[in-house]
């Protein structure tokens, strides 16, 4: 007569070590990435603008179209438009792709097109749609409610021609209830794509 082994399992004590162990294992997981990742979140945000600028640039010299990017640095915002034949910045809201980008809480903006290389693109600038300082002339602008008056134009330029806008925008993390020092990322662009996405460690001082 033939004895069955009894098969091996796990007793009760067992999984509930292993769940307590698991569940271990997920704090300490959980408290480094909360310590430790702002700098991965700045840089998130930092190659999504790299890749969808990229991506834009592409659009525009495949639809030989005028784009532009308006950065907002007081809500944190950047928003691609487009040059319509009107002469008109109209946002790209129907492309979610495109649309306006909020930074999540504690990340800033700063924009810098200062010290930079500069080219006027006649392309652009041949339409008396601009005034010296960039602005929308105002010429044929009325002034009425607040709703009314339109948008200013973007600082950022994507023309057809591939050239862009050299620029340096940064974004950095400051929470002001911490005592962590800032994180800051840079993005570079020259007169051509792709633009450079540069790290606090690279940074020269």
């Amino acid at each position: 007569m033939k004895v069955r082994k009894q098969q091996a399992g796990f007793t009760l004590i067992e999984i509930m070590l292993v769940i307590a162990l698991i569940g271990l294992m997920i704090s300490v997981v959980s408290y480094t990435a909360i310590g430790a990742n702002n700098r991965d979140k700045v840089d998130e945000q930092a190659k999504r603008f790299q890749v969808v600028f990229d991506m834009a640039s592409d659009y525009a010299v495949l639809n030989q179209v005028q784009l532009g990017i308006r950065i907002d640095e007081k809500e944190n915002t950047y928003t691609y438009v487009f040059l319509d034949d009107e002469d008109q910045w109209i946002e790209m809201a129907d492309q979610k792709l495109f649309a306006s980008y909020q930074l999540p809480e504690f990340m800033t903006l700063q924009l810098n097109l200062d010290d930079l290389p500069w080219e006027q693109e006649e392309q652009l600038f041949d339409r008396d749609l601009f005034d010296e300082e960039l602005s929308i002339s105002n010429e044929g602008v009325e002034i009425g409610n607040e709703e009314d008056i339109p948008p200013p134009p973007p600082q950022i330029f994507l023309l057809s021609s591939g050239d862009i806008t050299p620029f340096e925008l940064t974004i950095t993390y400051e929470d002001e209830f911490s005592s962590e020092q800032p994180i800051t990322f840079t993005l570079r662009a020259k007169e051509v794509t792709p633009i450079e996405r540069i790290a606090p460690e690279d940074i020269l001082l």
